[in-house]
């Protein structure tokens, strides 16, 4: 059995993950933490929990994190690359759900995150943790920089297209939308029912931090710098992202059948029919991206549809799907967990 640690086990990622990993039939759970609620047993907080996961929080201070077989940081930005080292040198492997370790110009890194890097070697060690692309080096990886959300979903409906070199990479558009849940579990004006229902609005224009973590992928997909117009949107929804991204043809191709052979062996990508159009509730609680792709009136222009569940895919469901890949188990272990709907 793989030993798991939790740090920040109080947030919509940490339960999230919860959730997975106490259903998986590899994995014991043996550490969560939390300064705030330490003590607390974890069923307390989380009543769905009840009967499947009976360990209660501890500080990070005491928790057994160096006996873990993996350690999952489901914290604030700026925490993992303070305990990262300590771990790996443990022979502990980590897995980050933030973006300690995903964007590896440590000056543009600063710049959108707003600190200084406490390891920025590590950051030249970390693997990106898009299955999709780096699946190969994720089997040998220590450390793991899991995608954002936004990015997941991005890359995702962009990729076939870039690395088949059909349109202009000069100029790719996306418009995407989110959940609440995609800002945390915290108290903020923005994310109150009161706030966010019967509402939209996009947020965040002059520029978001998922930016650069999106360029870079595409970038390595292109194998060289792109050119991006990134807009996210607020929905009055708890889970779920859509992006509607964009882009200028250079070559006529079959569209369908590019993504459907990029995609043809991949568990978690669902390619749907020609003229399909994916809706968020169809990959609610699911590590499923689900993408359709058009050519409007038959023009030169190619739009994208990417949905995913933002806390699964674009999160905890993605981490898991990280670790079975560590640890050299089928990739959908515990991940299998069809769609909530309604």
């Amino acid at each position: 059995m793989i030993k798991a640690g939790i740090v920040g086990g109080t947030g919509y990622t940490g339960v999230e993950l919860l959730r997975l990993l106490a259903q998986h039939p590899e994995v014991v759970i043996t550490a969560i933490t939390s300064r705030k609620e330490a003590g607390m047993k974890v069923a307390e907080m989380f009543p769905s929990l009840r009967g499947r996961v009976d360990l209660a929080f501890t500080t990070p201070d005491e928790a057994p994190l160096k006996s873990c077989d993996v350690v999952f940081f489901a914290t604030p930005n700026g925490v993992a690359m303070q305990q990262t080292r300590e771990l790996l040198d443990a022979g502990v492997k980590v897995i980050d759900l933030a973006a300690d370790f995903r964007i590896t110009d440590i000056a543009e890194w600063s710049k959108w995150y707003g600190m200084e890097h406490a390891c920025p070697d590590l950051v030249a060690e970390a693997v990106y943790g898009l299955p999709e692309i780096n699946r190969d080096k994720v089997k040998g990886a220590r450390l793991i920089a899991n995608p954002g959300c936004y990015p997941t979903a991005v890359q995702l409906g962009f990729l076939p297209l870039v690395e088949a070199g059909v349109i202009d990479t000069s100029w790719m558009v996306a418009d995407c939308k989110s959940g609440v849940s995609g800002a945390g579990r915290k108290a903020e004006i923005g994310a109150l029912y009161a706030e966010a229902g019967d509402s939209f609005k996009a947020y965040a224009v002059p520029g978001h931090r998922h930016q650069p973590e999106i360029r870079q992928g595409l970038a390595r997909m292109a194998g060289h710098d792109v050119g991006l117009t990134f807009v996210p949107h607020l929905l009055p929804l708890i889970r779920g992202i859509h992006a509607t991204l964009y882009a200028k043809l250079t070559k006529d191709v079959d569209l369908q059948a590019l993504f459907e052979q990029r995609y043809a062996g991949e568990y978690f990508v669902d390619v749907l029919p020609a003229n399909g159009h994916p809706e968020t509730r169809s990959v609610r609680a699911s590590n499923l991206c689900r993408i359709a792709v058009h050519r409007p009136q038959g023009g030169d222009t190619v739009v994208v549809l990417s949905v995913i569940d933002n806390l699964v895919k674009g999160a905890s469901g993605q981490a898991v799907q990280n670790m079975n890949i560590l640890f050299g188990l089928a990739e959908n272990m515990g991940l299998t967990q069809i769609p909530v709907s309604p």
